[in-house]
């Protein structure tokens, strides 16, 4: 059986690789357009969808109404984006940042720095700039855009200091030059192919950190609204001055203060018609990110995007026509992308923190009706049914947190209560069926159904786009820039979570039923499917869930063909692990450039000898999270430690209490420990990998709590059942 596993193994490995090589082949929607030869980048930064109308913005609504348009994650290298950082990010093609001065601890409190001087053709901030972007261990490499058009014979003129930060070479020196002027305006736009211009950023005067003050557009102090009319105002100035047949491309690089939002990226002229713009970097419709922008202005003038970029030429999904009502219809999309991250960025760790007590409250409540202290024997059969009815729709809660993104939340007055009432919503529609259902007589019946429920809707999710995941309590949030598809550490938290318990339900089935073999190939098929969604780059791209997973189906494996885990069989799946990894890393970097994942640019980043920054950034992030808000988040490695210790000894007093549900479901206790591995290589490998087991937990512990008071629950009936009949004799 050992070897047949193996094979199944390598037979699901060389099905990855099979789909990898055959994806590099396939279409990847609309192509960029043939470059016209100039570029105008109009920099702004502070202004969101939210901002624009046909009255106070005109300039921006004609350039929604005939072109193409985007939401655009701006963020950089600290939580909110400063101007010079936006424009040193448009320098580098990914994350970068100016230093920061200041005495308070959290950088987005300090105020932004200062606008750079240019001198002689030079920024000479330039050497601080170059040495903060070394510290921050980005592989922000400043000047790319600079180099990659004078290597390709494409001039770069800049207007104004931050636009200078944003074209400027390696060496810090700047093409052409020019300062703001009226008079010579058109012969400054008109010089090279590629343009970057500087029309000033909004500055939020009540969102502003410490002393900044607010000096939005130079020479203008004011209301948002104000900034935002001068703003508008300049926009169409350079549009009007600028070359013929260009392409124009405004975007909104930075914040407007400390608070971090989506902002707007809008691009018009022979390549850009009207419509919505398309990322192949985040795979979104409608969203791109501040390195996309580079990547296009790359594109626009013929030149190659380098690999150190972080993000690709932006398409377009075209519209029909430039009528009122479909840009009137677009705003509204657009508005929503920004509206519902910023709604729930604010409402995670209010909701986190209320779930997390509420499950806590659930436990003692478990406890005391195990110790016998809460409810008579004649109340004991209603109780524990009520808690078991509780703890499932507290296993439906993460599910419902995807499936409430189906219901417009966000554009209620009172963000809290509506997201709240729609998870509440798919919460009773879950609970009910699981509960119901002809699968919830049988005490794993619940627990498979919300396993199986919530493996389903996380892989239709991320094999149709991620949209469900996008701006949800649980999932993936665009303004935080982390990822925009695919399978986040929260998403595969639930995702391997609800794999291993489906497992470990149908095979104890199985089991019962004296159908071994099938119970190990139903694992491998449901494992199997699990990892492919979670390892392919055009699905979960997933680099540290794999090799977590992997393991933690091996070992399920093993137990139901009831053999023991030696050093040898340890060392081949870690083998298998690190192989596989770099198998789907290696499939992934064989495609272009532009469509790789961040497995594929880890391999590269190998290759380049950058890859221990990564690692030792994601290791700093990790032990950040981890010593910033203690004591909380120690109770993770403790909580994993605990868990560790009771299914490591039979013989103690929380395996005891277990023992009625391990002899009813055989493989319950080794699905316990499979998952216990996962969640553990998760959180050690993963950047932010104290998720992995706080969230893998909300799922798991309401499940193993409603499938051990399910035993509980037959032992109470057939007491009361006992106690009635012996009345009646």
């Amino acid at each position: 059986m050992l070897r047949r596993a193996l094979a199944l193994t390598v037979a699901l490995a060389t099905l990855v690789a099979g789909l990898l090589l055959a994806a590099s082949t396939w279409p990847r929607g609309a192509s960029a357009a043939e470059p016209t030869g100039a570029v105008v980048l109009i920099g702004t930064g502070g202004i969101g969808w939210s901002d624009v109308d046909q009255k106070s913005t005109p300039n921006l609504w004609l350039l929604l109404r005939d072109g193409s348009s985007a939401a655009l994650s701006v963020r950089s290298v600290y939580s909110n984006t400063c101007p010079i950082d936006g424009w040193l990010g448009v320098s580098a093609g990914a994350r970068a940042a100016a230093p920061r001065t200041g005495r308070e601890p959290n950088p987005a409190d300090r105020p932004c720095p200062a606008t750079p001087v240019v001198a002689d053709g030079s920024v000479l901030q330039w050497p601080s700039y170059l040495q903060a972007a070394e510290e921050e261990r980005f592989d922000s490499r400043l000047g790319l855009l600079g180099d990659t058009a004078q290597a390709g014979t494409r001039c770069v003129t800049a207007v104004q200091p931050l636009a200078a930060a944003g074209g400027a070479r390696r060496d810090g020196h700047i093409e052409q030059y020019a300062e703001w002027s009226g008079e010579q305006m058109r012969q400054d736009l008109n010089g090279c192919p590629i343009t970057l211009v500087d029309v000033g950023s909004l500055r939020d005067p009540d969102d502003v950190a410490g002393d900044e003050g607010v000096e939005g557009v130079e020479g203008v102090e004011g209301t948002r609204r104000q900034q935002l009319t001068e703003i508008d105002t300049r926009i169409g100035e350079v549009i009007a001055a600028g070359p013929l047949g260009a392409d124009y491309v405004v975007a909104s690089l930075s914040d407007a203060g400390r608070s971090e939002r989506l902002r707007l990226v809008v691009a018009r002229g022979p390549n850009f018609g009207p419509g919505v713009l398309v990322s192949h970097s985040t795979k979104q419709k409608g969203l791109a990110q501040a390195p996309d922008v580079t990547a296009t202005v790359l594109s626009a003038v013929g030149l190659p995007v380098p690999d150190a970029v972080a993000g690709a030429p932006l398409t377009v999904d075209p519209a029909p026509d430039n009528s009122q009502q479909r840009a009137q219809a677009r705003l509204t999309y657009l508005a929503d992308y920004d509206q519902a991250s910023h709604d729930v960025h604010d409402l995670v760790e209010p909701f986190f923190t209320g779930f997390a007590y509420g499950q806590l409250a659930i436990y003692l409540l478990v406890l005391l009706v195990y110790k016998g202290r809460l409810g008579s024997e004649h109340t004991r059969v209603t109780t524990l049914s009520r808690v078991r009815t509780i703890s499932v729709a507290a296993a439906s809660v993460p599910v419902s947190t995807f499936l409430a993104n189906l219901l417009p939340w966000w554009r209620s007055p009172v963000d809290m209560i509506s997201v709240l009432a729609a998870v509440g919503l798919f919460v009773a529609m879950l609970a009910t069926a699981a509960l119901r259902g002809p699968w919830g007589r049988w005490a794993l019946g619940p627990m498979a159904f919300v396993s199986a429920t919530t493996m389903v809707v996380l892989a239709a999710d991320v094999m149709t786009g991620s949209r469900l995941q996008l701006s949800s309590l649980m999932g993936l949030q665009p303004v935080v820039g982390g990822r925009f598809y695919g399978m986040g550490n929260p998403t595969f938290a639930l995702f391997a979570t609800a794999t291993l318990l489906l497992s470990t339900a149908v095979s104890s089935m199985l089991v019962l039923a004296g159908r071994r073999r099938a119970a190990t190939l139903a694992v491998v098929l449901i494992g199997g499917f699990a990892f492919v969604v979670d390892a392919m780059p055009f699905w979960g791209a997933d680099g540290g869930g794999p090799p977590a997973l992997l393991p933690g189906l091996a070992y399920l494996v093993l137990a139901v063909l009831g053999l023991r885990l030696t050093w040898k069989r340890v060392l081949l799946v870690a083998v298998a692990v690190v192989a596989v990894f770099f198998l789907i890393a290696g499939a992934d970097w064989l495609r272009p450039a532009s469509s790789r994942t961040h497995l594929g640019r880890f391999l590269q980043a190998i290759l380049d000898g950058n890859a221990l920054d990564i690692v030792i950034r994601k290791g700093q992030q990790n032990l950040d999270i981890l010593l910033g808000n203690a004591p909380l988040t120690l109770l993770v490695p403790a909580a994993l430690l605990f868990v560790i210790y009771v299914l490591a000894r039979p013989t103690s007093w929380g395996s005891r209490a277990m023992q009625r549900s391990y002899d009813q479901a055989p493989t319950l206790r080794a699905g316990l420990i499979a998952l216990l591995i996962t969640l553990s290589i998760g959180f050690l490998i993963n950047d932010s990998g104290v998720a992995i087991p706080a969230v893998g937990a909300t799922l798991a512990v309401p499940l193993i709590v409603s499938v051990s008071v399910s035993y509980l629950l037959d032992e109470a009936r057939a007491a009361a059942r006992t106690r009635t009949a012996d009345r009646q004799r």
